[in-house]
């Protein structure tokens, strides 16, 4: 059974979940916030679930278990809905110490758009919260930025099915391409340069002007792609040009494939990341994005001054097509076209390999290849004109993968709306919290957007949401096949 063979993977990458709580516990005793027996009790329930099911998994299946390629589904599948649950446990203890209403709907909606980088919020008083709390809200983004999994392999080899999850936990389309002879190799250098980048996003930050509390926080949420604050504000609350730029920066850079940069850094060729066609797409599209709705703002008389106008387009476009979700204003006052079309931008202007979710550019450049070998085959039916991406023709097998998960993703974004419309919530509400949830975004529009939170949705609501953005995170396919008949049989 599929549930034999993963345990004792399941229950050591538990028991590595429950180490990363050592992090707000230091942060609890070191600034003496009151909160260290909030950490204590479920960092050592959490490591002794995970050490049990280790044990007795290892009893069941041996020392090696023979571990299949759909075994890495259920497992990733597993991780991105049991670990939400046991970081649930910090935020419940917390409220009911201090007479909150968070139920377990709620907290578990927080943990899931924390880990799935969504960035959805259903909290309030964000300022006043203690920091272990909002540090522990922006680490399960970090992690669950490149992938707790990805995390496990790299520093636990002895797992030894490195090649199953890091294809599951993968995104994009070309899930099998390796960078290194070693699975393991590939995995620890992506961590590598993940943690290199957030090293310098962190210390920008502090130069910029943050306390170092913020500046850790908003590391772990920009390097995501997740956007949580540790303010209500969001990003407006430090009302910094200097800030909003170094922000800027690293979301784009966060855009773009690690994958790609740890490429680059192994044959010493910065050039392979511009020649890198999804890289070039990404780019490009925010760059043209920001250019048209700055001139849009002060063409609409939105905003009088190109300089503000620009500065506020590319914070806050590049926020929203990088999944991001922070916000320096509300941008549903602008002309009806920037917010539907960040919306929009949600969805396909990150690369895979990035920590942002959506359709991603390597799939929208297939895409538009595809039609337009389509288009020329109608005018020359006889032509050989294969899609190619980067001068390499892409195979047969990934053009389908792409139609497939095209399908998926309309359907999916479609059945949650209607789903979500039967709740009696508003249209441009129920579309965009549907699209803002699968693309991992956060903010919509209406009661959801930049200047609102999700607070005021119902318990339905709200585990609809959360079922929207794990098979955003998970790109539904690696998800839905857990419900096939198929995957279950011997």
């Amino acid at each position: 059974m599929p549930f034999v063979r993963i345990a004792p993977i399941f229950g050591v990458i538990v028991m590595v979940f429950a180490l990363t709580m050592l992090v707000p516990l230091a942060v609890a005793l070191g600034m003496n916030d009151g909160t260290a027996e909030l950490w204590e009790g479920p960092l050592l329930g959490a490591f002794a679930a995970g050490g049990v099911l280790w044990w007795a998994g290892q009893r069941m299946v041996g020392r090696e278990p023979d571990l299949q390629p759909r075994d890495g589904m259920l497992l990733v599948s597993l991780a991105w809905t049991v670990l939400p649950a046991i970081a649930t446990v910090p935020l419940l203890l917390f409220y009911h110490r201090h007479g909150g209403s968070l139920t377990f709907t709620q907290a578990y909606f927080e943990t899931v758009s924390a880990m799935t980088t969504t960035g959805a919020t259903v909290l309030v008083g964000l300022d006043a919260l203690p920091p272990s709390i909002n540090l522990w809200r922006g680490l399960l983004q970090w992690l669950g930025g490149m992938g707790i999994l990805v995390l496990a392999v790299a520093i636990l080899p002895m797992l030894g099915v490195g090649g199953q999850l890091l294809r599951a936990e993968s995104t994009g389309p070309m899930k099998d391409t390796r960078l290194t002879p070693r699975i393991e190799e590939t995995a620890k250098g992506l961590w590598s340069v993940y943690a290199g980048i957030s090293l310098a996003c962190v210390l920008a930050y502090r130069w910029g002007g943050m306390s170092w509390l913020d500046a850790w926080i908003h590391m772990f949420t920009t390097m995501s792609l997740g956007g949580m604050s540790s303010h209500d504000a969001s990003f407006a609350h430090f009302d910094s040009p200097r800030l909003e730029w170094i922000a800027t920066l690293f979301m784009l850079v966060a855009s773009g494939s690690f994958a790609l940069y740890f490429a680059a850094l192994v044959k010493r060729s910065p050039a392979r990341i511009w020649r890198d066609a999804e890289w070039r797409g990404t780019w490009l599209l925010m760059l043209g994005s920001v250019l048209f709705i700055a001139w849009l703002l002060v063409q609409r008389g939105a905003v009088p001054q190109w300089s503000e106008a620009l500065r506020l387009a590319a914070f806050n476009v590049v926020s929203a097509a990088s999944t991001t979700g922070y916000a320096t204003t509300d941008y549903l006052q602008w002309p009806v076209f920037a917010p539907i079309w960040m919306l929009l931008l949600s969805g396909v202007a990150t690369s895979a390999g990035s920590t942002g979710a959506g359709i991603k550019m390597v799939r929208l450049l297939i895409l538009l290849k595809l039609v337009r070998r389509e288009l020329a085959r109608i005018i020359h039916p006889r032509i050989v004109n294969p899609v190619t991406l980067g001068g390499r023709p892409v195979d047969a097998q990934v053009v389908y993968a792409v139609l497939a998960f095209m399908l998926v993703y309309g359907g999916t974004i479609a059945v949650l709306t209607m789903a979500l419309l039967l709740t009696d919530m508003p249209f441009d509400t129920a579309l965009s919290a549907v699209v803002a949830s699968v693309n991992n975004l956060g903010p919509g529009l209406g009661e959801v957007g930049p200047a609102g939170n999700y607070a005021g949705l119902s318990a339905l609501q709200l585990w609809l949401c959360t079922l929207a953005m794990i098979m955003g995170r998970l790109e539904m396919l690696a998800l839905l096949v857990l419900f096939t008949p198929g995957y279950w049989r011997k």
